[in-house]
């Protein structure tokens, strides 16, 4: 089973802290449709008959696009592809962008799983993120949706920036959970390069972001999700029992997924390719009937490296069945090695070495260390 990821490139005004492949100028979109719908044929045999298991529409804002387009994508990957029946299918929306028609009209297409982009419920970390919705439409959003007869949403939450108190912190997470959805994805404040943010706080026109801050709001969060009785399966992930995000977990899980769209990735357990990150180079190579993307092959070193950054971000952990073969005996001895210099963030069964079943994970304070316990453990 596999999955489709279709990156839509448009948003109505550009996040200050936002490094995703966008454009504000959505003169281009008919003709990205095209390209999107001609990309997903050219690409029909790549999966080898494979049945698709989860959609998922990311972007940009998939949102401000007319249903009808959406639908138009649907239909494009039904009549090309193997799809299941009843399966997860995700649309990416912003607050601003939804109205009760276009939220039926989404849930008759169907769409069944919406992740709504709130950020925040103030209106001044709105404001300070540059977001294009108010805060009354980001509780709206929700509510409206679920009025529609949406039953599984996924609401996005920004943490660790200067604006937001650790009580405002908890109000965000109050509010959220009050709204009975199912899923919460909750980011801590990075500044990326070449973004408006970076360039803010290089400036001095804002103060640099406090990562101490960070982790004291990461830490409460986890608590008071544990609280509330959700799941914590991945590191930026909680949702209610049974409610993972499937197809962001095969991503996690290592399963193949095709990714449609300019900047879109695709992985096949032992390649990663990825599109031209350029609308108007995409449209034009589609238009002449060429793949504009790249492709490497990973190594197995490369394999078990990426099994272990993504297994440990998990709950459900790292099998080390799945490492131990496929090294020498040094590099499994060098490993065993930085497992033991982490032991104080990471739960290690005392018979790891002989026990062909062991699961390691991490412990709460390792979730704040999660990608340099990763690289620690890197083999090769």
């Amino acid at each position: 089973m596999a999955g489709i990821y279709i990156h839509i490139p448009y948003c109505k005004q550009a996040c200050y802290y936002c490094n995703f492949h966008f454009s504000t100028n959505t003169k281009s979109s008919p003709e990205m449709l095209q390209a999107i719908l001609q990309e997903i044929e050219m690409r029909k045999h790549e999966l080898n008959n494979q049945s698709i298991q989860t959609i998922y529409f990311g972007g940009g804002t998939p949102g401000i696009l007319p249903s009808d387009d959406i639908k138009k994508i649907m239909h494009a990957i039904e009549d090309n592809f193997i799809v299941e029946k009843n399966i997860e299918t995700t649309l990416e929306v912003n607050p601003d962008d939804m109205h009760p028609q276009k939220l039926k009209a989404y849930l008759d297409m169907g769409i069944n799983r919406l992740s709504v982009g709130t950020q925040s419920f103030f209106e001044e970390d709105l404001q300070y993120m540059n977001r294009s919705h108010d805060a009354k439409a980001a509780a709206r959003c929700v509510q409206e949706a679920q009025d529609t007869g949406f039953n599984n949403i996924s609401v996005d939450l920004i943490y660790g920036f200067p604006l937001l108190t650790n009580e405002k912190w908890k109000q965000n997470i109050n509010t959220a959970l009050a709204l009975q959805i199912t899923h919460l994805s909750c980011y801590a404040m990075t500044v990326e390069a070449r973004t408006a943010l970076e360039k803010m706080i290089r400036t001095e026109k804002l103060p640099p972001i406090n990562h101490a801050q960070s982790a004291e709001q990461f830490e409460w969060l986890m608590h008071a999700i544990e609280d509330a009785g959700w799941e914590h399966y991945e590191i930026s992930n909680f949702a209610k029992p049974n409610h993972r995000a499937v197809h962001n977990t095969n991503y996690w899980l290592g399963k193949h997924y095709l990714g449609i769209g300019p900047s879109a990735h695709s992985f096949d357990g032992s390649s990663r390719s990825w599109n031209i990150v350029n609308n108007a180079l995409f449209i034009k190579s589609i238009e002449e009937h060429i793949l504009p993307s790249e492709k490497e092959i990973l190594t197995l070193h490369q394999q078990i490296n990426e099994y272990i950054m993504t297994s440990l971000r998990m709950s459900d952990g790292m099998q080390l069945q799945k490492i131990k073969p496929n090294v020498t005996t040094e590099e499994w001895q060098l490993f065993c090695e930085e497992l033991e210099k982490n032991n104080a963030l990471l739960n290690i069964p005392s018979n790891y070495q002989t026990n062909a079943r062991a699961i390691i994970t991490l412990n709460k304070k390792g979730k704040l260390y999660a990608d340099k316990i990763a690289g620690d453990l890197f083999v090769g």
